[in-house]
Parts: C-alpha cells; structure tokens; sequence
C-alpha cells in the first residue's frame, strides 16, 4: 500500500475507476422515471413510493463524510471494492422486493453502499494527478458519471415501460460485481496522514476553507440535482410517458459530456471564479426556461444546461477541494459530497412539486392509480 499520494502523470482516469463512478451515478438517478410504476405496482400513492427515492438519497448523502475517513485510514481501492460488494446485495434485494417497506429498506442501503464510490473516485484522482492537470482529469472523471447519470435517466424508463421496474435495479447490482473484479491491480492509496480518524476529522472541520468549499458545494448540489431529480416527474405529469421523459432529462449527460470537453481549453484561458460563474449562469438559463413552460423540449434544453453548470461549477470546486487540505484529501471530498443531501426529498414537500399537475392527475391521487400509462382519471 502506498502510503503518500503519489503525483503521476495520468491524462485521464483509470477505466476501473470510472466504470465504477458511472455505475454508481447510474443506479442513483435510475429511480426517478420508475416513482409512478412502483406505486401502481405495489399498491401504494406517490407520495409513499416517493420514500424510495427520499430515503436512498439521504443515505447516499449523510454516509459521504464516513466514506471520505475511513478511505483516507484503510485506502481507496480496498473501500471502492468493499463498498460495491455491499451496493450489489442491496441492489439485488432491491430488485426482489416484495412489498414497499423492504423495497425503501434495500434502497437506503444501496445508496449508503454506492455513497462511497464517486467521492472516493475523485479522490484517487486527487492522489494520483499533479495539481495543474487535476481539474481536466477530473472533468473526464465527472463526465463518466454524467453518462451514467443520463443513461439512469432514458434506459431505466424505457426498461420499466417495456420489462419491469425491477430490472432497473438489477442492471447497476450486476455491473457493481463486474466493477468490484476491475479494481484488481490498481495501486492502493490511502492518506499521508498518520492520525487517528477522529483527528483525520477534526483537522476538516476546523479548516475555515474546507468549511468554505462544503458549503458552496451544499448550495450547489441543492440547486443543480435537487431540480434535475424533479425534470422527469414534471413531463410525467404533463401525460408523458416514462420512457420519453427519461429521455429528456438525459440531456443532463450529454450537456455534461459536450462541456467537460471545453474545461480543459477554458481553465487554462479563464480564472477559477470566472469558470464557476459561467456554470452557475446556465443554469439560471435553464430554470427561466421551465419556468415559463414545462415541455420535453425545454426539459431537454434546461437538463442539457445544468450539465453544463455541473462540468464548469463543480468541477472547479472539486478541483478546489483536492488541493485545499491534502493530508486528509478523502475526508474533505467526503464532506464535499453532502451536498447530495441537498436533493434528498424535495418532492416530499407541499412547497416543491412537479409543475402542472391536474387535480384529476394521478400524481395527484391519494389512492392507487392502475393506468398511469395512459393517464385515465382515478
């Protein structure tokens, strides 16, 4: 095991490394074209099946900083391997659930177990990447997710309107075995620093720029995924079907792989604030654009526009982020990730719903819908 981080001269991310990213971004946005199916299937309300996605994006998020310790103490490789072994069980419970409680019990441990692959992704790259080439590298890293994220988005939908809903769950469980086998033969890393973990934690929390990076990266990860999460069921309750909405929002991924290719001309051209301060402009583009009218064109724009928000804001402060506090680098980029708790219930609340909804819609229904596919009045 490599105990200091090692400055290589990668050029892009190793394929382990990222297939197991986009492996973990797919089985977390694969959830949302799926809401409406699993509360016909199983019997339930929206509101209720919206648990499955709630309680899995909490656990994803509130795990982050756990992960980001206990990789720097026992090293990247081994907790990535570990963590998909884990993910795959959950997954495969998932998959096989009977009813909703085990269903929302399953997903919780699926997104804590898949909660510690991207971070820990990220920061391998921080270790293995010299500082004035991390931010490309890194943006090839965050596009492979957003691959997995735009997939998520268009194939679980058109896998639930075509198979079954449970075969979108049993996609990313297999993929995670797959991917636990590809990690063999990478150089271990683990953090330079020989304190306990509890000191390793400390040494985050009391860093005023740690605190800085975090909470920019909460606020942004609110208003990036929380809205992104909310693009499909906003088309479903137009009478979209699931299939055609997850299309649209799996614009997010290509804007996200369109962009992520200009970062590396533009952060040599262009400051760091600058950089973050054309991402954050798209998406204010995007939310005005659904905000005068909600329809698969303008869903498919405003996702294309947040991905470009995603390659050019967070890329910068994940860039931020591997350099501010080397020595415990996993437990900053573990901190860094709760603002994946920003997007962890939205739609649970009065205040935050799709737009447009019909108070005939079934999304509206207190009861079980049996044809939500075509939108028939319950």
């Amino acid at each position: 095991m490599t105990e200091n981080p090692a400055e290589e001269s990668l050029t892009k991310p190793p394929f382990s490394i990222a297939a197991a990213a986009f492996v973990s971004s797919f089985d977390r946005f694969a959830v949302s074209p799926l809401l409406v199916l699993i509360a016909t299937d199983l019997g339930a309300t929206l509101t209720q099946s919206l648990s499955v996605a709630s309680l899995y994006y909490l656990a994803y998020g509130f795990s982050q900083p756990l992960w980001g310790v206990l990789s720097d103490r026992f090293g990247r490789v081994r907790l990535m391997r570990l963590a998909l072994i884990a993910a795959a069980i959950a997954g495969l419970a998932s998959a096989l659930a009977p009813g909703l409680v085990t269903l929302i019990i399953a997903r919780a441990f699926a997104g804590a177990f898949f909660g510690a692959i991207v971070p820990t992704a990220l920061t391998y790259v921080g270790d293995t990447v010299a500082e004035k080439h991390r931010q490309p590298v890194l943006a090839d890293l965050m596009a492979a997710i957003a691959i997995g994220t735009a997939l998520a988005t268009a194939a679980s939908g058109l896998i639930a309107d075509c198979l079954d809903w449970r075969i979108a769950f049993a996609v990313p469980t297999v993929l995670a075995v797959i991917c636990c086998f590809g990690l063999n033969g990478l150089q271990e890393i683990r953090s330079e620093d020989g304190g306990g973990m509890l000191r390793t934690l400390w040494s985050a929390i009391s860093h005023r720029w740690v605190l800085l990076v975090v909470g920019l990266a909460f606020v942004e990860g609110a208003a990036v995924l929380g809205v992104l999460t909310l693009l499909t069921p906003a088309l479903q309750a137009q009478g979209v079907g699931a299939g055609p909405a997850g299309l649209a929002t799996a614009a997010y991924g290509l804007g996200v792989i369109v962009t992520s290719r200009m970062v590396r001309f533009l952060s040599s051209r262009l400051t760091m604030p600058r950089l973050m301060a054309l991402g954050g402009s798209t998406t204010v583009i995007g939310y005005a654009l659904v905000a005068v009218h909600v329809s698969i064109p303008t869903i498919f724009i405003a996702a294309a526009l947040l991905g470009a928000t995603w390659s050019f804001l967070h890329s910068s402060l994940q860039t931020w982020s591997t350099s501010v506090l080397p020595r415990a680098r996993g437990t900053v980029d573990g901190a860094l990730r709760l603002d994946r708790c920003g997007h962890a219930h939205p739609r649970d609340r009065h205040s935050v719903q799709p737009p447009r909804l019909r108070a005939t819609d079934p999304l509206r229904s207190e009861r079980p819908c049996h044809d939500v596919h075509r939108h028939v009045e319950c």
